[in-house]
């Protein structure tokens, strides 16, 4: 089973996320990762759906997901058309002893400390994950206190957006 990335467009109301996520679970399949947002037009949001499954199981994905009225477009990102991210919060214990090898290590991820205390330090990090879970390998030695994650978001690469493919698909 092979990893992929669902961009779909949806209207901005209640119940779409209900009705959207609903078609996975009717049909059995487990969504790995699912992020949400509104986009530049408020009356429309952004799902991110990271799944595990084969072109035939995609491509039904796809037609099931067009078929809902709400449903404006959906799109299969593939990686090298795609840039993918992900936000992650790590609250990591800090003692005074070692905390300049944790700034090290989180300036060496380019990442951003957004809350200390006498006893941890809270990072911010986006990346892939790859990126996110060598970050957090490298923070174990000192101990991770929590993690959050926002799960994967994505946009195609380039000029061209969701609508505009919807639009050509409908021409």
């Amino acid at each position: 089973m092979v990893r992929h990335v669902l961009s779909i467009l949806v209207e901005n109301h209640s119940g779409v996320l209900s009705r959207v996520t609903g078609l996975f679970s009717r049909r059995c399949y487990n969504i790995d990762s699912l992020s949400v947002g509104e986009t530049e037009d408020g009356a429309y949001s952004r799902i991110t759906v990271v799944l595990h499954g084969d072109t035939y199981i995609i491509d039904q994905i796809q037609k099931q997901l067009s078929k809902l009225v709400e449903v404006v477009s959906v799109k299969v990102l593939l990686p090298e058309a795609s840039v993918y991210r992900e936000l992650a919060l790590i609250k990591v214990a800090a003692l005074p002893a070692v905390r300049a090898e944790v700034v090290g290590i989180v300036d060496i991820f380019r990442a951003n400390i957004i809350d200390v205390s006498p006893e941890t330090i809270t990072v911010e990090m986006t990346g892939d994950q790859t990126k996110i879970a060598a970050f957090s390998a490298l923070m174990e030695p000192y101990g991770i206190k929590e993690i959050a994650r926002t799960g994967l978001t994505a946009l195609q690469r380039g000029a061209s957006n969701i609508r505009e493919t919807k639009l050509e698909e409908e021409m």
